[in-house]
């Protein structure tokens, strides 16, 4: 009897939670983290990027699109990508609607090009379409390769450059001239004021390391503005606004135009290159690469973000990206896609603080825009300056991309420029076969649109 009791199986206690299904699914020992440095991760990088919840929709607005349906959307496609990032990739990564890419949206597409905004989707619909199809076949390797490393980096620098123009007229600091086109806005307004100080103030706070510099700078001038009557408070929560307004409100067959091919690569180009900056820098500081130099899902990390654009497209906003932001999560011990969870998680709260989001104002947004701005003007530092075939056409890509009010523009006459000087250079071997295919459509573009 004694024997038999000795063998019989004892009755285990329940596992603790972090090595259950948390475990089982994000492999949280495996990558030295725990539960609760991951939603302190969470909570992290969500503060770090929460400002796109109120700058996103002030930029879709002027789209034409309801601000309420746009904030909704905002949430629900940032939610959609930290969801699926984390269940898919497990990468410790949040995303939302990308910056710059946003204006490109609004201030090129709709209002310079002309389109209405529902055609505007259907460009990101197909450009994000195009971003899955690549990353599922071996085409996207090919031509990440292919884009000499110098264009990479304008494109980056070339979009800051156009984001800080935006947030400059948006917040009345520069403004129309007919004699020099643009000139000074007066200084004696409460708006160009806030917007200057919102934009030192993220400054300040970003270089000396304070935890949410951006949406603390933000609200701090939003309620500047209450104080002086210019902000009215409207409440803080409510039931989300509804998003039928933008809810598959894409118009795919009006991409199908000869016009629009600038316009969804454009959309391809800077996300592609964009998301896979973002993603590689992130993973060296996650720990995501082995010794061999292979990062760890990498290709389901691409994936999960060409995918989230499609989704974004479904719900109403530009194309959704990783955001570099989430290195300071990472900075903060996330390691984990339930890092990424805990961002969704958040985002999917942040809707029922739509009230809060409809009273920050425009120049509070442009603040934040003209800073975050210079950060994307730094991918200029990796620009081959000794070169001038290499120097030449990515200074044409970051000019020109202001100066036209428009993205694709300068990645069309960039892409044109170092053909041109590569081929009358003689350096015919570094003219790679999709930059002549490129550069021969952009042409096209130009002479017959």
């Amino acid at each position: 009897m004694e024997s038999r009791k000795s063998e019989a199986p004892t009755l285990d206690l329940a596992p603790p939670l972090e090595t259950s299904w948390l475990e089982r699914i994000f492999k949280l020992k495996q990558h030295g983290s725990t539960v609760k440095t991951e939603l302190i991760a969470g909570v992290t990088t969500f503060i770090t990027m929460a400002y796109i919840i109120f700058v996103n929709p002030n930029i879709m607005a002027d789209a034409g699109i309801d601000h309420g349906a746009a904030f909704v959307a905002t949430c629900i496609a940032a939610a959609l990508g930290c969801l699926l990032m984390g269940l898919y990739a497990n990468w410790p990564v949040g995303l939302a609607p990308g910056m710059g890419l946003n204006a490109f949206f609004t201030y090129t597409v709709v209002g310079t090009m002309g389109y209405n905004w529902e055609t505007a989707l259907g460009a990101v619909f197909v450009s994000g379409v195009l971003f899955m199809f690549l990353t599922l076949s071996r085409v996207r390797e090919w031509l990440l390769n292919s884009i000499p490393v110098s264009l990479r980096h304008a494109m980056g620098a070339g979009v800051g450059l156009f984001l800080g123009l935006i947030g400059l007229k948006t917040a009345g600091i520069i403004v129309a001239s007919p004699a020099t086109l643009i000139k000074l806005g007066s200084l004696h307004e409460p708006g160009p004021l806030l917007a200057a100080l919102c934009f030192l103030l993220i400054a300040i706070l970003s270089y000396k390391r304070v935890f949410g510099a951006i949406l603390i700078s933000i609200i701090g001038v939003t309620l500047a503005g209450w104080g002086l009557g210019l902000v009215k408070f409207g409440g803080v929560m409510s039931m989300p606004p509804s998003l039928a307004p933008t809810w598959m409100a894409m118009d795919v067959a009006g991409v199908f135009n000869v016009s629009m091919i600038s316009v969804v690569l454009a959309f391809l180009f800077v996300h592609m290159f964009d998301t896979a900056g973002t993603l590689m820098g992130v993973a060296q500081r996650a720990n995501l690469v082995a010794p061999d130099g292979r990062i760890e899902n990498l290709s389901r990390a691409l994936k999960a973000d060409s995918a989230s654009s499609v989704f974004g497209a479904v719900v109403g906003v530009p194309p959704v990206t990783s955001y570099v932001e989430s290195a300071a999560g990472v900075a903060a011990g996330g390691r984990t896609g339930l890092t990424a969870m805990v961002v969704g998680l958040l985002f999917v709260a942040a809707m029922f603080f739509a009230p809060l989001a409809g009273m920050i104002p425009a120049y509070a947004t442009a603040g934040a825009l003209i800073y975050v701005a210079m950060l994307m003007m730094g991918s200029m530092a990796h620009i081959h300056w000794d070169d001038a075939t290499d120097s030449i056409p990515a200074i044409v890509t970051v000019i020109m991309m202001p100066l036209t009010f428009s993205v694709a523009d300068g990645i069309a006459l960039g892409f044109i420029s170092y053909v041109v000087l590569k081929a009358g250079t003689g350096k015919y071997k570094e003219i790679s076969a999709s930059l002549w295919v490129l550069c021969l459509i952009f042409i096209a573009k130009f002479v017959f649109l």
